[in-house]
């Protein structure tokens, strides 16, 4: 990989300039014609994109786009034999004739094959069903010419999980990284989901989050989806930022199907934990118009109300008396909303026999409401008294703090896509074009984290309290004495109340491309030369308005708002109640409340920041195919440019000398600071696959590839507080880091050993130099800012990840009936990721060394049964001083079943169970001694049931 700034928008011109005129050059085969059609079911529903079509005598082959279309050039004039293949599907051969300069148009309608090698009795298998589902996946992961894993729908919509990240989450090598018990974000081979990268119809989606490149895929409900990609090797044509792998996400297109669509569902989902039924529907629509207009576009709601509890606890440490303790003990009780809602619409258009042109858009809400009410133990010195599992606090040794507060939070996430372009073909020239617009933005207004009241116990017989810990994922506790006042709600006072009153997360991209592509045919095979441009400008800012108050006009104790607890894992005793909460501060206002007017300040300050960063891309390859072998290589180069604004923000205590004079109160300075920096990355890629026989498919790829900083750690926010003695600590952004730089190796044998089957197993690895971590400094001057201690993001040392992935698809169509609706579906990934940070090897967060998935479905005539397992082993979460206090996840697995029953074609019932065995969550430092917990939540299982219908 090379990277200088010199090279810049010239040599990317350069580049530009000199491939489109070796895609130009070159002189068409006299006396040719072109064979084109489609390929679709018999029934006539949908296209089979993926059918691989062979032109026998000229050992050429193409695959069946999305629209269903294939299309050979250069075809000399004579007698030929096509051979179109599915999964699933019987085989069809047909001899044509190809005149000269002339276009032969054939079509295929392809029927499911059926036991003994008869036609199955329901045609439908191919585009509906769990087996649908199968096929298009393995069509279109043969067809690909990179290493790749493909997740689809079926005819009638249906995907398999309720949203992005947990139907990722059945893929090989994928680590889906959980909130309140649903998937959120995913890591790709071990690898941290900000190393990875999403787009939704080849654009990138955008973060909703402040500081991070990592994409929350709950926010897109899998019901607009047509399909996901995972592809895990590169090409020049494609973006370049991402490491561990690029998830494409595809929304449907008109042209998709044969047929007009009009689906409705509905369902409602029962929570084991709070009790309550949450309601769902989706519509999903494809109206054709004609052979030249074709309309598409969906809506689905979710309303998801379900209950948490969460146990977590920090400051381990172990006393003179060799007594492990915890300083701080929390009981969780969460009850969360999650309402969800988005569309898709779409317009495709046959322009000319030649052109198609399309517009396609969607937008998706995530309004998540968490309420938490919390009971909080803080311990100011070690305990009196205890044993191997537990640990005794007496007030009189030392103060006993009990906090009693609630969560009041309301965060609306939202992602809006549109994109417009098209494709035209002419002769051996192929050319397509894209103008895209995205937003994703984060919003709270008024939350209350926390409403808070405390009581403090630090005299002799005040408050006695031992922990039990030897159930160390549900630690106890128990009160020695002191249980009237520590129960008595009018003893807590009100301490503090933090208001998010504004946060604005914005992200926006505007982006441009043009590819064009040229065939030439050769005597001994075919060549394509191919070029383009990209243009990406994005704009990402993070703003905030803390209001902070830490006193009350008046007496306020939790007796005034009082209430109750939902919580199973131990009695909370007295808590606030939601409802009074917001009825006090409706009747007194926040007026009534003192705000802390130096806290506030700070706080809206050390956050914010704005960022605009524009990347110009270019590239040049070649795509070479003779028989059975297929190579791609070319160079993308990448330059980018980035400016961002933000501040120093010290808060100095009073007593403390600034300029020579002594500050008789404590003060906050605020200066501006802006950055701007900009490099160059030179990316060269090589795919190779070859068809070892007609059923044994060998993948293999080199690539290199980037990741930007997160915003977050490249902003130049600059926080130091500074007490009376003048010791300064601080927490900085660093606008000199350099991105992530990779070089990635993969190789794959996929051996199709049956029309409905596939065993693949493949090799990865990857070294990735210029890791960023976060890294603790004492005494020293970071961008002219002296520090006594400090936290900054700094370029690190190379970091390794290599592995093997294995997987076995299979619908058991050959068995006797009724065993011939059996599927199967396991895969496994191993990876070792290792990095060298601050003299330590450790592993990379989030890698969990093995993933795992296990389906076993059934699919035959009206019945389809499903019985899932997901399943990885444990990762690194967090890094911490050393290895006892790094903070580890423990592994997890969970089983989910489904079952559906078909009335008729367009009418079925269905019910599913989620997590019916009751996973959980568990945090945890390994510790010198014992593990020892930090976070522990369990959900309860999900029942959903309901119906689906279709016109």
């Amino acid at each position: 990989m090379f990277h200088a700034s010199f090279f810049g928008r010239s040599l990317t011109a350069r580049l530009l300039a000199s491939s489109m005129l070796a895609t130009v050059a070159g002189v068409s085969a006299a006396h040719a014609g072109t064979i084109s059609g489609e390929v679709a079911d018999a029934t006539g529903t949908r296209t089979l994109r993926g059918a691989e079509v062979l032109l026998i005598e000229l050992s050429q082959s193409a695959e069946v786009g999305q629209d269903g279309s294939f299309r050979f050039i250069n075809v000399p004039a004579g007698t030929y034999t096509l051979r179109v293949r599915y999964p699933g599907a019987e085989e069809q051969t047909r001899v044509i004739t190809v005149t000269e300069t002339s276009t032969t148009v054939e079509s295929f309608a392809l029927a499911a094959r059926g036991a003994g090698g008869e036609t199955a009795v329901m045609d439908t298998v191919l585009v509906i069903g769990q087996q649908a589902n199968l096929l298009s996946s393995l069509a279109r992961q043969r067809a690909s010419d990179t290493v790749d894993t493909v997740l689809t729908r079926d005819a009638i919509g249906q995907f398999p999980d309720q949203n992005v990240a947990e139907a990722l989450r059945r893929a090989p090598g994928i680590n889906v990284l959980n909130d309140q018990g649903e998937g959120r974000f995913v890591s790709v081979r071990g690898l941290d989901p900000n190393l990875n990268s999403a787009s939704i119809n080849g654009n990138r989606v955008l973060a909703t989050g402040g500081d991070e490149r990592a994409v929350a895929l709950d926010v897109i409900p899998s019901e607009l989806i047509e399909s996901i990609e995972i592809k895990k090797s590169l090409t020049p044509d494609m973006d370049a930022d991402t490491i561990g792998g690029s998830v494409e996400i595809n929304t449907t297109s008109a042209f998709d199907r044969k047929k007009d669509l009009f689906s409705l569902s509905y369902e409602g989902s029962y929570n084991d934990l709070n009790g309550k039924t949450s309601p769902k529907g989706s519509i999903d629509f494809i109206k054709l118009i004609g052979d030249r207009i074709g309309l598409s576009g969906g809506f689905s709601y979710y309303d998801r109300e379900f209950s948490t509890d969460n146990i977590e606890m920090d400051g381990w440490e172990t006393s003179d008396d060799g007594v492990v303790y915890a300083e701080d003990v929390e009981y969780r009780d969460y009850d969360v909303r999650r309402e969800r809602y988005g569309f898709t619409a779409g317009i495709d258009f046959r322009a000319t026999e030649n052109t198609d042109l399309y517009v396609r858009g969607l937008y998706s809400k995530f309004d998540d409401t968490e309420l938490r009410r919390r009971l909080v133990f803080g311990m100011s010195e070690a305990p009196a008294s205890g044993t191997g599992d537990t640990a005794s606090f007496d007030s009189a040794d030392g103060r006993i703090q009990v906090r009693r507060d609630l969560k009041d939070r309301r965060e609306i996430q939202t992602i809006r896509t549109i994109s417009a372009g098209g494709k035209t073909q002419t002769g051996p020239w192929t050319l397509t074009y894209d103008a895209a617009y995205s937003e994703a933005d984060q919003t709270e207004d008024g939350s209350l984290d926390p409403f808070r009241f405390q009581a403090r116990f630090q005299t002799p017989g005040a408050l006695g309290v031992t922990f039990d810990y030897s159930d160390m994922e549900k630690p106890g506790y128990a009160l020695d004495f002191g249980a009237a006042n520590f129960n008595d709600p009018s003893r807590y006072g009100f301490s503090v109340l933090e208001r998010t009153t504004q946060e604005r997360a914005k992200d926006k991209e505007a982006s441009f491309k043009v590819d064009v592509a040229r065939e030439f045919a050769l005597t001994n095979g075919t060549l394509e030369v191919k070029s383009g441009a990209k243009l990406r400008q994005r704009d990402k800012s993070l703003n905030f308005v803390y209001d902070i108050y830490d006193g009350f006009d008046g007496d306020l104790t939790l007796a005034d708002v009082l209430g109750s607890q939902t919580y199973g894992l131990a009695d909370m005793g007295a808590l606030p109640d939601l409802g009074e909460v917001r009825a006090f501060i409706a009747v007194n206002g926040l007026g009534a409340f003192e705000r802390n007017e130096l806290d506030s300040a700070f706080a809206s300050t050390i956050e914010s920041y704005d960022a605009e960063e524009q990347i110009l891309a270019g590239y040049a390859m070649a795509k070479y195919q003779r028989g059975p072998l297929r190579v791609i290589g070319g160079v993308r180069i990448e330059q980018t440019d980035v400016d961002a604004n933000g501040s120093r923000a010290e808060l100095v205590e009073e007593g403390a000398v600034v300029g020579g004079v002594e500050l008789d109160e404590d003060t906050l300075f605020i200066t501006p600071v802006s950055v701007s920096k900009d490099y160059t990355d030179v990316l060269p890629s090589l795919n190779i696959r070859y068809d070892v026989t007609d059923k044994i498919v060998a993948r293999a790829g080199a690539f290199q590839s980037i990741i930007r900083p997160s915003f977050g750690k490249f902003a130049p926010r600059f926080i130091i507080e500074e007490n009376d003695d003048n010791e300064r600590t601080g927490t900085f952004g660093n606008p000199d880091l350099d991105p992530y730089r990779a070089t990635n190796f993969d190789a794959t044998l996929e051996y199709y050993f049956l029309p409905e089957a596939v065993i693949q197993g493949g090799v990865f690895y990857k070294k990735i130099d210029d890791f960023i971590v976060d890294a603790e400094f004492e005494s020293g001057v970071f961008n002219g800012i002296a520090y006594d201690e400090a936290i900054i993001p700094i370029n690190g040392e190379s970091a390794e990840v290599r592995g093997f992935e294995f997987s076995y698809g299979q619908a058991f169509t050959m068995l006797p009936a009724p065993f011939d609706g059996l599927i199967a579906n396991v895969n496994y990934t191993y990876t070792d990721a290792e990095g060298e940070v601050l003299g330590r090897t450790i592993p990379l967060p989030t890698s969990s060394e093995h993933t795992y998935n296990i389906v076993i479905g059934y699919d035959k005539g009206p019945v389809s049964l499903r019985l899932s397992g997901a399943g990885r082993s444990s990762y690194l979460d967090e890094l911490g001083s050393d290895e006892g206090t790094d903070r580890y996840v423990k592994p997890h697995f969970q089983v989910d079943a489904s079952a559906k029953y078909r009335f008729s074609q367009n009418f079925q019932l269905f019910a599913e169970l989620v997590n019916l065995n009751d996973a959980t969550y568990t945090a945890y430092q390994k510790g010198p001694d014992r593990e020892r917990l930090l976070q522990y939540e369990e959900y309860g299982w999900t029942a959903k049931f309901g119906f689906k219908a279709n016109f």
